[in-house]
């Protein structure tokens, strides 16, 4: 017969020959894609936890001075990540679909 039903050997040599469904993205590529497309928000998250550190170890160190200026600093930080991140919003929302 012409018209025969394909066998579970066939399936899967057709597999074989169009390789993989889909691609799983790992963590690196992931990230990689993500800084590109946005890379104020990573900046903002190092400079946050940076000043947060470095206020924290100010205080630490009896610095309270410079440790207040550290964590208005943070705030600071805090409100441009927040910011890159809702323009990265708007500017993904604004892309057409293909």
């Amino acid at each position: 017969m012409a018209n025969e039903e394909p066998t579970d050997l066939d399936w899967i040599q057709l597999r074989r020959e169009m390789g993989p469904a889909h691609h799983v993205e790992t963590s690196k590529e992931k990230f990689v894609r993500k800084f590109g497309e946005n890379p104020f928000v990573p900046i903002g998250c190092l400079a946050t936890a940076g000043a947060l550190s470095y206020g924290l170890w100010c205080f630490r160190t009896g610095r309270t001075k410079l440790s207040q200026q550290m964590m208005r600093a943070r705030i600071v930080a805090q409100g441009f990540t927040i910011t890159a991140l809702v323009v990265g919003v708007i500017m993904t929302a604004g892309k057409t679909v293909k």
